[in-house]
C-alpha cells in the first residue's frame, strides 16, 4: 500500500547517489520526521499498516522496535528528532524527485536538503527470509515542499584556524 507523506521533514538524504556503508554503495535512502503533536492522523495510518503487514504477512511475529521502519524520535539522539516519529525508507532504484511544480530535481540544483520539508511516497512491506523478519518502506519519490533549517553536517574550518605562511620553507 502507497503510503503520501506531506509536509514532513527531511533528514539523512541520499537521493542523487546511493548511500555508502562500508565503503560500498548500498540504496537510495532518505529518512522523514513526522510531527508527533500535528500529523497524529498519518502516524495512525502508518502504524496500521505495519500492524496489517504483521499480520497478512509475517503470520502475527513479534517485532521489536529495531524491526519496524517507523521509530519514535525521542529514542534518537539527532538533532531535529524530538517529538517525531522518523520513517526510513530505501530503494535500488533511484526515486523521482521533483520540485513543487513537478519539474525534476538533479543534485546540482542543491533544492533537497537534509532539513527541507517534503512530501514523498512510500510504500510498506514484510521483510521474510534469511536476513530475518521486519517491516520495511521503500521509497518511491519525493517532491520539495518548502526550506527548514539545515540540519548541520558537521563544522568546517575558518581562516581564523591557520596562521599566515612566510615564503620561505
Amino acid at each position: 500500500m502507497k503510503i503520501k507523506l506531506q509536509n514532513v521533514r527531511l533528514s539523512f538524504p541520499a537521493l542523487f547517489r546511493k548511500a555508502t556503508f562500508n565503503g560500498e554503495d548500498t540504496k537510495y535512502e532518505a529518512t522523514f520526521l513526522i510531527n508527533k503533536g500535528g500529523q497524529k492522523a498519518l502516524i495512525a495510518e502508518i502504524e496500521k499498516e505495519i500492524k496489517t503487514r504483521i499480520s497478512d504477512d509475517l503470520k502475527g511475529s513479534k517485532l521489536g522496535p529495531d524491526k519496524l521502519c517507523l521509530r519514535d524520535g525521542d529514542d534518537a539522539s539527532y538533532q531535529g528528532y524530538a517529538g517525531h516519529m522518523s520513517l526510513k525508507a530505501s530503494s535500488s532504484k533511484r526515486p523521482l524527485v521533483i520540485d513543487r511544480d513537478k519539474s525534476p530535481l538533479t543534485e546540482d540544483d542543491g533544492v533537497v536538503y537534509g532539513g527541507c520539508y517534503v512530501n514523498a511516497v512510500v510504500e510498506l512491506w514484510a521483510q521474510n527470509n534469511n536476513y530475518g523478519k521486519r517491516i520495511n518502506a521503500t521509497l518511491l519519490g519525493i517532491q520539495f515542499s518548502r526550506d527548514g533549517e539545515s540540519f548541520s553536517s558537521g563544522s568546517t574550518g575558518s581562516e581564523d584556524d591557520f596562521d599566515s605562511l612566510d615564503d620561505e620553507f
